[in-house]
């Protein structure tokens, strides 16, 4: 786990940060409207695994259900067309962002740069939601038991990391921020940022 938060730590330079700031706006100013509307002509009022927090099996057989034969296919084709790529545009923007921050916000060798694989985590289960709930979408109307039972969980685990990254960014910008106004008022530091804070 360390290797790997190094790694991305190692590729989050400025411009790469911007790029993944720049990817992640044209996705929520102009993709993500575009995939709610089709989305929501598919799936009218019975909602959607993508949309939800967490639901049971059965609520799941149930929007399957009410989806039809088409509303299926064309779910199931999002999930291995949009839901690819879309995963990837927010891990970009979310790792590279955090590690820029946290190696600026605390000492390098702090635990808390495995902060940079919160957003890695978010993907690893929205990547195992779509799996699961196009499994059981595909299957329709056969059962798929485990599967329909997990896809539940993995959404929520999904969002917990993935609005977990949203809270650890803030919070590791509230911390340099202040680092930053701490230091620039002491001339004995001159001015500059210093990773003087202790180990965790």
């Amino acid at each position: 786990m360390r290797r790997l938060s190094d790694r991305i730590a190692k590729w989050s330079t400025g411009p790469v940060v911007l790029v993944g700031l720049a990817v992640f706006a044209v996705f929520i100013g102009w993709v993500l409207p575009d995939q709610a509307t089709q989305a929501e002509a598919i799936t009218g009022d019975a909602g959607s695994p993508d949309t939800s927090f967490f639901y049971t099996a059965s609520e799941l057989y149930d929007m399957a259900d009410a989806y039809g034969e088409d509303g299926r296919a064309q779910y199931v084709r999002a999930r291995y067309t949009f839901d690819v790529i879309w995963p990837i545009a927010y891990l970009l923007f979310l790792a590279t962002a955090i590690s820029w921050v946290f190696r600026r916000a605390f000492d390098v060798n702090s635990r808390l740069q495995l902060a940079n694989l919160f957003p890695v985590a978010g993907v690893a289960f929205d990547y195992l939601e779509n799996i699961a709930a196009a499994v059981v979408m595909a299957r329709y109307p056969s059962t798929t038991p485990i599967v329909d039972a997990l896809a539940g969980p993995f959404t929520a685990l999904k969002w917990i990391f993935v609005q977990g990254s949203f809270v650890v960014l803030l919070g590791g910008l509230v911390v340099g921020a202040f680092r930053w106004l701490r230091n620039r008022g002491n001339p004995a530091n001159g001015g500059t940022m210093e990773h003087d804070s202790p180990t965790i």
